[in-house]
């Protein structure tokens, strides 16, 4: 769980690094069946913006922890990137889209963190 919450901790610098924003992180370690143990979920303002996140959590995470996700899948039109790290799924939204598909809501009895704006 240690490594988890260091790898969360990592996600969300790599975000803050190219001003991400409106970064939620839903707990879903509790739910049965649930496919992974942490959902992260942030938006940037364009599809650039979108890519650039994407790459600075890559990169942010190769470096303090020496891991790369196991599937980047999105980057192609950059509306929603998905970043697989095993126990933690990375969405990384323009807000249209991120509205749209309301992750944050579709497990009710995930607890949610907000992580405030840098």
């Amino acid at each position: 769980m240690v490594q988890t919450e260091t790898l969360v901790s990592s996600i969300v610098k790599g975000i803050q690094e190219k001003k991400g924003s409106n970064i939620v992180v839903a707990d879903l370690s509790s739910i049965d069946g649930a496919i992974c143990r942490q959902f992260v979920i942030c938006q940037g303002g364009s599809p650039t913006q979108v890519e650039a996140i994407t790459e600075s959590i890559g990169d942010t995470v190769r470096k303090d922890m020496d891991e790369k996700p196991a599937r980047v899948a999105g980057l192609e039109n950059a509306q929603w990137v998905a970043m697989d790290y095993g126990d933690v799924l990375v969405h990384v939204f323009l807000p249209d889209v991120r509205q749209y598909y309301d992750l944050e809501h579709l497990w009710a009895d995930a607890p949610l963190t907000h992580i405030p704006d840098d």
